[in-house]
Formats: C-alpha cells, structure tokens, sequence
C-alpha cells in the first residue's frame, strides 16, 4: 500500500470552529477506544526510569484538542512529577477547544517552524501529527525535534495498512462521526508509514532514532534530544 497524500479536511483553514471542535471532539473518542496515548505513556514510564526526574518540561506538537496532554498530565499526577506542559498547534480553535476540556497547558498558536529556535523542552512529543508531513517536512521536522529536546523526543503515529484503512473506514461511519473524522480517518491511515519509512527518513535526516512496533498498528518513533544550549 503506497503512501498517498490526498488531502485531510482538518487541514484546510477554512473549516469554521464549531465544525473544528465537533471534528477534535470525536478524535478525542476515537483516541480513547484506541489506545492512542498508551505509547506516550510507556514512554514517559521509561524516561522516568533511567533519568528519575523530579520535573519536566514538555512540548506537545500537533496538539489539536489537548487529549494527549490532559493524558500527560494526569500520568504526572499519579507518578508524582511536576511537569510544565505546553501544547504547539497553528489551529486557532485548538487552544479554545483544549483550553475549554480544561487541559493544564500554556499555549503556542503557531507554524511549528516558526518557534523560536532558542527553545527548549525536556521532552518533545507528537501524537497522531506526523502523517500530515510530506517526505520533505519530515525531513526537516526530525532535526527539528532533536534540536527542541534537551533530553528525549517522540513521534506515534499511524502503520499503513489496508487492514487499519477498513477498520477506521467502517469504525468512523458506524459510530456517526462528524464528517470530517469519516473522510480524514481514513485517509489518515493512507498518510501513514510504514518501518522502511521511518528507518529511510531517519537516515536521510540524519537523526539517531529506535522505531518500535505499538498495538493497534502504530508506530514509536523517538531518540535522543540535542541538550541544554550552552551558557
């Protein structure tokens, strides 16, 4: 199955905010069934094992509604770390939406590419955002999360595969999704990747990354981040 590129709905910034919100209300869902944060949570699991940190700053990139935060943040309550959460999006509804599911994070409103280079979290993530790439963002968008991350970064996103295309093709349209998730679904999974992907993108971008396998067909992709900028 050859990664196709059609375009997703939720893209176009033209969608109004009612049609944005009820869209990121049903992902929110359709996340929760699948176990979307689970791999962001191991992950976290794992940096708190070797490293034992007692705060930690984190970047949510692509952070739409906020789930994968407000997941981060109740992770950091029951394992006792303080944590500074921010969420990155260039939807100007995301923040409202987010803001009003009452998630505990600051907010950046803007083109990724356009953070401030001197910026640093200790942990950068993104959940379910790297498929919206093209090769050459992604080439781009891999030295970027390393540069951003002084101690880890991580991407989960989606295995293309004709098997998940039909389960979130029929999933989206036998729970009445708003008609933005049943059209983006399954082109989202289209848009996805697949091993060979994620280890000839690495490359090229000359990143150090582990590539794991996650149930339901998805990916973790993450590696270490770049450091503290010197003084």
């Amino acid at each position: 199955m050859p990664r196709r590129l059609a375009p997703e709905i939720m893209d176009d910034p033209g969608q109004s905010e009612a049609d944005f919100s009820a869209a990121l209300h049903d992902l929110e869902r359709l996340n929760r069934l699948t176990f979307a944060h689970a791999p962001l949570l191991r992950f976290l699991d794992r940096v708190l094992r070797e490293e034992r940190p007692a705060r930690l700053s984190l970047l949510d990139v692509g952070a739409g509604g906020g789930d994968a935060l407000r997941a981060v943040a109740a992770w950091g309550s029951r394992r006792g770390v303080a944590l500074d959460l921010w969420g990155l999006d260039r939807s100007p509804w995301a923040e409202r939406h987010a803001l009003a599911r009452g998630t505990p994070a600051r907010w950046i409103t803007s083109d990724l590419f356009d953070l401030d280079p001197a910026r640093r979290f200790d942990l950068v993530t993104c959940s379910l955002f790297a498929h919206h790439l093209d090769d050459a963002t992604l080439l781009r968008f891999l030295p970027w999360l390393r540069r951003h991350a002084m101690r880890r970064w991580l991407i989960t996103d989606l295995h293309r595969h004709p098997i998940p295309w039909a389960a979130v093709w029929a999933g989206t349209r036998a729970m009445r999704m708003h008609p933005m998730v049943t059209h983006d679904g399954p082109v989202s999974v289209a848009r996805g990747f697949t091993r060979a992907d994620w280890v000839r993108l690495a490359s090229e971008a000359g990143v150090q990354a582990e590539i794991r396998w996650v149930l339901p067909f998805r990916w973790s992709v993450s590696g270490p981040g770049g450091g503290a900028l010197p003084p």
